[in-house]
């Protein structure tokens, strides 16, 4: 199978992580509002850490229908094709992040604001669940086998684009207004503005074209494709792949919400800085990781998928304990430089992330083997990351229980990429043999 030209493939990573980077923002505009501002108006409390639990168990329950939306999408997305799901993932995600700026808040609407704002975070968790798979295949599929670490980690760029994205207007809007213009309607702004994204969102992602491979095995399959049933076709033949995509994603999720969404809550109430310290520090730090994921994702093409991988995972683990002991420097320059460290590192996983979970699955589940698997893990890390990390802080006064906690999801990983086979160089053409194999499928 020739490799497509440059232009052709740069045309479907842009688009890519255009759509990612949108759909990221929706998603972390949500995080760091739930650390900022979401406990006094949608969850008052006496407690402001019990106020700050609640807001982050709304932000937890957008991990729950993550798989939801993971199966679903999957589902029809290895039956029908990635294109027009992708398409419907960014309307539901990009309306519903819309529709959060209408809200009223609890002092206006009582029970129905917090309960409003969780239905709505549910149809963006449901929405997030079949957009990361979709985006990593649409460019896995078109890509070329010796360089789809590199190319593929682009579509991963749009989680710190989008955190950069949703950190530095929330910034922005800090550093220009006041805390009680902030809390009466300057927080709407960001939310209000995904409606402008949505619509550049759109215009660009209807431009991509359906997957060659995906179109290739329906050729092959006699549109037997479409009959199929993915999701009990890959528990069947695939659950090790389900099971080593799941625990490898396990130090990454665990730490990059530690990284982002906790320490929001570190500096203004453990530490008692200002929150501008914090999202200054995301800031930064996102940037740097923006530009150094896909040298990770390169570099898993020269030495592997698993010796990249497992090297974010065993730093980060070490630098789980030296990040916080940084933190209580309360220098803004020391806790910067802490936070963008802390990234680089989740990098290496993140990097070669998507290129080697789509290598682990056949054409056929690969959208529900991704997507199923990713976002199961969503949950069991991701989505109570920030609040275990509150209630042990709350607990016990310290760090230190959040540092072994990252260090222990980091075992679980290292554990996980043992079990696994490396999958540098693996066609997506010819179903797990490499391109030199010349076997079609």
């Amino acid at each position: 199978m020739n490799n497509p030209p440059r232009s052709a493939i740069a045309k479907i990573v842009g688009a890519s992580l255009i759509g990612t980077t949108i759909e990221w923002y929706d998603f972390f505009l949500f995080t760091s509002a739930a650390a900022l501002v979401f406990n006094t108006l949608f969850f008052p409390a006496a407690d402001p850490l019990t106020g700050t639990l609640l807001a982050f168990l709304s932000y937890a329950v957008g991990f729950v229908a993550r798989p939801i939306g993971g199966l679903v999408f999957g589902h029809f997305g290895d039956r029908v094709g990635r294109r027009k799901l992708l398409v419907l993932s960014l309307v539901l995600m990009g309306g519903s992040t819309c529709a959060m700026g209408l809200l009223p808040t609890f002092a206006t609407a009582g029970m129905a604001a917090p309960l409003l704002l969780t239905l709505l975070r549910l149809i963006q968790g449901f929405a997030l669940g079949g957009e990361w798979g979709g985006a990593v295949l649409i460019v896995s599929e078109h890509g070329d086998d010796r360089r789809r670490g590199f190319w593929v980690s682009w579509p991963q760029c749009g989680a710190p684009g989008g955190n950069l994205l949703a950190t530095a207007v929330l910034a922005i809007l800090a550093a220009v207004q006041s805390d009680a213009d902030f809390l009466a309607w300057g927080w709407r702004i960001p939310f209000l503005l995904s409606g402008l994204l949505l619509l550049i969102g759109l215009w660009i992602r209807l431009a991509v074209a359906e997957s060659p491979v995906f179109l290739e095995a329906q050729r092959h399959a006699g549109g037997r494709i479409g009959k199929h049933v993915p999701v009990v076709e890959l528990f069947r033949r695939n659950g090790r792949q389900v099971l080593v995509t799941i625990g490898a994603r396990m130090a990454e999720n665990v730490s990059y919400y530690v990284l982002t969404a906790f320490i929001l809550v570190y500096v203004t109430s453990g530490l008692h800085l200002p929150k501008s310290v914090g999202l200054n520090a995301v800031l930064i730090g996102s940037i740097v990781h923006f530009i150094t994921i896909p040298l990770w994702g390169a570099l898993s093409d020269r030495l592997g998928r698993k010796p990249v991988y497992l090297f974010g995972a065993v730093s980060t683990a070490a630098w789980g304990f030296a990040f916080f002991w940084l933190l209580d420097t309360k220098s803004p320059m020391i806790i910067a430089v802490a936070t963008t460290v802390g990234l680089v590192l989740h990098g290496a996983m993140y990097g070669p992330q998507a290129a080697f979970f789509a290598e682990q699955f056949p054409t056929r589940v690969r959208y529900t083997g991704l997507s199923v698997a990713g976002q199961v893990s969503s949950i069991a890390a991701g989505s109570v990351a920030p609040l275990i990390a509150v209630a042990l802080f709350h607990s016990w006064g310290s760090t230190v229980p959040i540092s072994l906690y990252v260090a222990a999801m980091c075992v679980l990983t290292v554990a996980a990429l043992l079990a696994a086979p490396e999958t540098k160089g693996m066609s997506m053409h010819t179903e797990g043999r490499r391109p030199d194999d010349r076997v079609m499928i």
